[in-house]
């Protein structure tokens, strides 16, 4: 009886990064995070443009933490955790944008009209 000799990689595997994937990452946050702090800190740009450029970048920072922290991706087999972040979004998405539809509707509908008690008792 002969047994094999080939090596076997125990508890890793590739869909989960490497060393070097990791040390993008950090960098690429980093340096996201940097240049968010200058925009706010160094007055560089106009409020309005500073504010666009800030959400620029905080899109840029998520994408970076999904696709290098987290291996969301499009190879066969990131699939699965893709197809569960985009059902979570979209929930997520779904639930706090209904309940603010249904505040705001409540702060419409319920506030007190602002109607003058002369102006009130002439409708009598």
């Amino acid at each position: 009886m002969s047994q094999s000799h080939a090596p076997h990689k125990i508890g890793h595997d590739d869909s989960h990064g490497s060393f070097h994937g990791y040390m993008i990452g950090t960098v690429l946050s980093l340096m996201l995070t940097l240049a968010s702090f200058g925009v706010v800190m160094g007055h560089v740009v106009p409020p309005d443009a500073g504010l666009m450029l800030i959400v620029v970048l905080c899109v840029a920072q998520l994408v970076v933490q999904l696709v290098y922290f987290l291996h969301i991706g499009a190879s066969r087999s990131q699939r699965a955790n893709t197809g569960i972040f985009l059902c979570t979004a979209f929930l997520i998405i779904v639930i706090v944008g209904l309940s603010l539809w249904v505040m705001h509707n409540a702060n419409v509908n319920m506030m007190p009209t602002h109607v003058t008690i002369e102006r009130a008792m002439a409708h009598d």
